[in-house]
């Protein structure tokens, strides 16, 4: 890692420390929600479907039941062209600075390596081009592979984010949209067509 990415969408995380880390690895507008406070702000709410006006957001939340929520809480109020998902893997472990782990017992973005952050915003990068990330992955494909749809689709669902190093619990239309933002269409279909336990 060189230098900070410029990233001309603002993005969102969860809280400060999410965002002093950031710092260290885009240039970028980033807001933060202050957890759950963003639910009854409606200044915070404002702010943000104004910054998602133009050129849309990035959201980047923990890989928790939380970050899940939050998520959910901009699809409710973001039109679907104006959000970007990104999303970090479920590590095990605690921040430094906390002498607990989290309720859930993962790292947080926070505790994300700067590396594996800088990767995950590259594609974002001016001069970048979001064709570039998409992999062109359809719900059809899912669907044959059993991702969707069945009595075993959300284990297998969950087998694909461990494979992809994103968090369990994705519905088929979150996993898809990772899968199109993070990985070609012929890696991703490795990752969905790969063998399950169970």
């Amino acid at each position: 890692m060189t230098q900070k990415l410029a990233i001309d969408r603002p993005v969102v995380v969860e809280g400060r420390y999410d965002r002093e880390k950031l710092m260290r690895v885009i240039d970028a507008q980033i807001v933060t929600t202050g957890g759950f406070s963003v639910f009854s702000s409606g200044e915070k709410r404002m702010l943000i479907t104004r910054l998602a006006e133009k050129n849309g957001i990035i959201v980047l939340t923990d890989s928790d039941g939380a970050g899940k929520v939050i998520r959910n809480y901009f699809r409710s109020i973001l039109p679907k062209d104006k959000l970007i998902n990104l999303y970090i893997p479920q590590i095990e472990g605690r921040e430094k600075r906390k002498k607990a782990p989290s309720k859930e017992g993962y790292l947080g973005v926070e505790g994300m390596d700067e590396k594996l952050l800088y990767d995950l915003f590259l594609p974002f990068a001016s001069g970048g081009s979001d064709a570039d990330v998409h992999g062109g992955i359809t719900k059809t494909d899912l669907y044959l592979a059993g991702l969707c749809g069945g009595d075993k689709s959300a284990a297998k669902r969950d087998a694909v984010a461990k494979a992809a190093a994103l968090p369990s619990g994705m519905s088929s239309a979150a996993l898809l949209e990772a899968l199109n933002l993070l990985y070609s269409r012929d890696k991703a279909l490795e990752m969905i067509n790969g063998d399950y336990d169970g």
